[in-house]
């Protein structure tokens, strides 16, 4: 019997810095509304949902402290929660989490359609600087603000009425890394959700990058990646002009054969809706790939052991 789940990215339009957070978690609500209209049984939101990406300035003290959730559900964002329950809907959202021990990571959560908390991760590839770069234009201050994610790469079994996909979550810069990816792989992943703030321009100060070249890359890091580990992946964006500061659009939906079936076609609030066939994974995983038989660690050696060795006669 085919194993079908009805999926929905929800990319976001900017959210500025003076936007409240009512008016934010009203616009998250009516994208999964949209969604659940169009028949989505799971919901994927961008990285940093909630809020405006607020590494792009320097911060301190309340202001800062203030785009941290100190748990999740809390009654700050309980109304997307309880709505998704009330429409039996599944939902992926990322959030600037603050634990109880004081640490603070740029986190996401998949739940179940019936609010419960199926699988939890904190972003581990963070990119740009700890402190400000003098004479920037723009700023990229994850470092500054989270700690490196400590939990590693943990699949987990989606919900039973989703066929109980294996999952795995990633958090933007993640999604540009295969060794991510390869984690998740090596584990049978059948479905990989993820969401990003990514700059329309070279976060880092170059001049090689724009809007085209960084959409682009988004987008075959999510094809390639899924196709070398044969399994579905939801690449969703917040994006358009924050602040001045632009974000890539381009979320997808993408097959085990690295092909986009959905996407966006705007850099505002849109929901791209799909249905995917979990069992499109066996192409790759028992056919093609055969993971666990053709993989030969023990013949890769070290990368250093490489360095300066002669080619063979």
């Amino acid at each position: 019997m085919p194993r079908m789940l009805r999926i929905a990215a929800a990319q976001m339009g900017p959210t500025q810095r003076a936007e409240t957070r009512e008016t934010t978690l009203a616009r998250m609500i009516a994208l999964l509304e949209e969604a659940a209209g169009k028949g989505a049984q799971l919901v994927v939101f961008p990285e940093l949902a909630f809020t405006t990406f607020f590494p792009r300035w320097l911060l301190s003290g309340e202001e800062l402290e203030s785009y941290f959730e100190p748990a999740m559900p809390n009654p700050r964002v309980q109304a997307l929660f309880d709505r998704a329950r009330e429409l039996g809907v599944g939902f992926y959202v990322g959030y600037a989490e603050l634990t109880p021990e004081g640490q603070h990571f740029n986190s996401a959560i998949t739940v179940g359609p019936d609010g419960t908390i199926l699988g939890k991760y904190r972003k581990v590839h963070l990119p740009g600087s700890v402190e400000p770069r003098e004479g920037a234009r723009f700023q990229q201050l994850e470092k500054r603000y989270f700690e490196y994610g400590d939990l590693g790469f943990p699949a987990f079994r989606g919900a039973e009425s989703w066929h109980r996909p294996v999952m795995g979550m990633l958090v933007c810069n993640d999604r540009r890394w295969p060794e991510a990816w390869r984690v998740y792989g090596l584990q049978d992943v059948e479905l990989m959700v993820m969401g990003y703030n990514s700059a329309a321009y070279d976060p880092n100060g170059g001049s090689t990058e724009n809007e085209s070249i960084r959409t682009f890359h988004s987008t075959l890091a999510a094809q390639a990646n899924a196709y070398m580990n044969a399994t579905w992946a939801v690449s969703v964006a917040k994006a358009g002009n924050e602040d001045g500061s632009g974000l890539i659009g381009g979320s997808c939906i993408v097959d085990p054969n690295g092909v986009v079936v959905a996407e966006a076609k705007s850099l505002a609030d849109e929901v791209v809706v799909a249905e995917i066939d979990l069992d499109a994974c066996r192409q790759g995983k028992e056919k093609m790939f055969h993971f666990a038989s053709h993989r030969r660690p023990e013949h890769y050696r070290r990368i250093v052991d490489q360095v300066g060795a002669q080619a063979p006669a």
